[in-house]
């Protein structure tokens, strides 16, 4: 303990994750330099110096004596290699689905998007006793929390070719209408989730969260679902919370860099 009485922060802990950040970093931009690592992370110079020395020394990255800029060395290669066995969304995620829905009590999936539809790729059960079985089936996008996400960061026109195809009211809570359907995107974009309650089944709410890959991109959404008893206005903000910070612990097991 510190002399306030406060415990003291573990510095080694926060080198290391500072350390796989800087790889992060060159898996995504390439060869760079002190400062342009330093800037996109957002920490000192001379942090960033000393843990790419450390990291040199392990072959993790190399040096280009000429110009000064760092690259990812032959010791990162050898482990790629023995984790591209398990590299997969699904594995990748299935701990911490796991961890949020003993947490939270509701089911917790990840859904990726295939063409116009949502599909669950994985799924973890909580203390509900009724749950559906997600996993495999297609739901629409106009009318799920992960096909909200998904559309939020879709381009005009991809959205009204989705409208084009006449989508279908399944619930007198569906939204079908394009103008209406537009604001509720840009709620999504401004405040990071998507939610439903009873748009696809009577009584069924959900919230989603992005899970984006290492160059920034929306690849899949982390999903929670319940009844509208436990997921509403009052419940959600704290559940999307922590439904944002599963999306975003799953994105760093993806390689997505983080800040600071």
């Amino acid at each position: 303990m510190t002399s306030n009485g406060s415990r003291p922060r573990d510095h080694s802990v926060q080198s290391v994750d500072r350390a796989v950040s800087i790889l992060q970093v060159l898996a995504k931009q390439g060869p760079s330099g002190v400062t342009e690592i330093a800037e996109e992370l957002a920490i000192h110079k001379s942090t960033v110096f000393r843990l790419l020395a450390t990291l040199e020394s392990r072959g993790m990255v190399e040096q280009d004596t000429e110009r000064g800029r760092y690259r990812i060395g032959y010791t990162m290669v050898e482990l790629a290699g023995g984790a591209s066995k398990v590299n997969d969304l699904a594995v990748l995620s299935h701990p911490v689905c796991q961890e949020l829905a003993a947490a939270v009590g509701d089911t917790v999936n990840v859904a990726i998007q295939d063409g116009d539809d949502v599909i669950s790729i994985d799924q973890a059960i909580g203390s509900a006793i009724m749950s559906i079985d997600w996993v495999g089936r297609r739901s629409p996008m106009h009318a799920t929390s992960a096909g909200k996400l998904f559309m939020a960061h879709m381009t005009p026109d991809e959205i009204a070719e989705i409208f084009a195809k006449r989508p279908k009211q399944y619930t007198p809570h569906t939204i079908v209408d394009p103008v209406r359907l537009a604001a509720e995107l840009e709620a999504v974009r401004e405040r990071g989730y998507a939610t439903t309650s009873e748009e696809h089944e009577i009584g069924l709410a959900a919230i989603a969260a992005p899970i984006h890959s290492l160059n920034g991109q929306v690849i899949a959404a982390v999903t929670l679902s319940g009844p509208t008893f436990r997921i509403n206005e009052d419940t959600v903000p704290d559940l999307a919370e922590q439904v944002m910070k599963a999306g975003t612990k799953i994105s760093w097991r993806r390689g997505y860099v983080k800040r600071g």
